[in-house]
C-alpha cells in the first residue's frame, strides 16, 4: 500500500513502521489515525513475526497535529464521538496486535504519544525521550489512554501521570515500568531488532497463542472501559474549558479557566 504519512517496510520476518512526519515532528492528524489502522492491518496479514513502531527524524509522536487542533472546536457532536471511536480502534488494535510489537522511541512521545509508546509489548527509547500524558493542561481529557495505562502501572502512578500532566524522562518511565530499556541512540534500532530476532527464536504460533491469551484476560474489562473512555473524551469537547484550552495552547498564553459544565 501506498502511504502519506507513514512508512511500512518488510525485512526478514520483521515490520518496521515509521512514523514519517518529522517536519511535524510526527504529531497525529486525522490522516496518520487512518493510516496507521490500514498500516496495522496491512502487517498483521503480512508474514512478519514481528512489528517495530517508531519515528523519523528527532521525535516520536508530539501529541496532536497542531491543525487538527484548530479544526476541534468546530466539530459536530457526531464527529466528536467518530474522532473518539476512531482513536480508541486505533490505541486498542495496537495494544491487541496479534504478534510481538516493539516500540523504538527515538525523541518525545507526548500524549497520543505516550499512548502508542507504551502499548507495544516492548518500549525502548533513548535517553533523551520525554513523555507525558498532557491533555489536562489544555482542556482536554486522557480517557482512552487512561485505561491501558492503569494496567500498566497501577492506580495510584496513573492518576499522578494523568491528573499533574506533567512531562517525564526516560528514567522514570523505566523506573515506573512504562518503558522496558534505555538505548543510546545510534543502537535503538540495532537493539529493537535484536530483539526482534530474540523473539523470533520462539515458536511463532506459541507467541500468537500467547498474545490471543492476554488479550482475552483484558477484553471483557477493557470493553466496558473503553465505551466509557469514548464518551467522556467527546464529552469534555463540549464544555468551555475545553474551548479555552485550545484557544490558549494556540495562541501560547496562560489559560483562564472557568470550570463551568456544558
Amino acid at each position: 500500500m501506498n502511504y502519506g504519512t507513514l512508512q511500512l517496510a518488510f525485512d526478514s520476518g520483521i515490520a518496521t513502521l515509521i512514523l514519517n512526519r518529522p517536519d511535524k515532528r510526527n504529531a497525529i492528524s486525522y490522516e496518520l489515525i487512518d493510516e496507521l489502522l490500514r498500516a496495522l492491518e496491512e502487517a498483521k496479514d503480512s508474514t512478519a513475526h514481528v512489528l517495530i513502531v517508531t519515528g523519523a527524524g528527532r521525535a516520536f509522536c508530539s501529541g496532536m497535529d497542531l491543525d487538527n487542533l484548530k479544526a476541534l472546536a468546530g466539530r459536530s457532536p457526531e464527529q466528536n464521538l467518530d474522532d473518539s471511536k476512531k482513536m480508541a480502534s486505533l490505541f486498542r488494535s495496537l495494544y491487541e496486535f496479534p504478534r510481538p510489537t516493539i516500540a523504538a522511541v527515538n525523541g518525545p512521545a507526548i500524549a497520543g504519544g505516550t499512548g502508542l509508546a507504551a502499548l507495544c509489548d516492548f518500549t525502548l527509547a533513548v535517553p533523551e525521550a520525554k513523555f507525558g500524558y498532557t491533555e489536562v493542561r489544555i482542556g482536554f481529557v486522557p480517557a482512552i489512554v487512561s485505561t491501558f495505562l492503569l494496567r500498566q502501572v497501577g492506580e495510584k502512578i496513573a492518576r499522578d501521570l494523568l491528573l499533574t500532566g506533567r512531562l517525564f524522562d526516560a528514567q522514570e518511565a523505566l523506573r515506573i515500568g512504562l518503558i522496558n530499556e534505555i538505548v543510546p541512540p545510534e543502537k535503538l534500532l540495532v537493539r529493537a531488532r535484536e530483539l526482534a530476532g530474540q523473539l523470533m527464536e520462539n515458536s511463532p504460533m506459541s507467541l500468537v497463542y500467547t498474545k490471543r491469551l492476554l488479550s482475552e484476560h483484558a477484553r471483557k474489562e477493557l470493553d466496558s472501559q473503553i465505551e466509557a473512555a469514548i464518551r467522556e473524551n467527546a464529552g469534555i469537547r463540549t464544555t468551555a474549558d475545553f474551548r479555552e484550552g485550545i484557544a490558549s495552547f494556540l495562541e501560547k498564553r496562560k489559560p483562564k479557566w472557568t470550570g463551568q459544565s456544558p
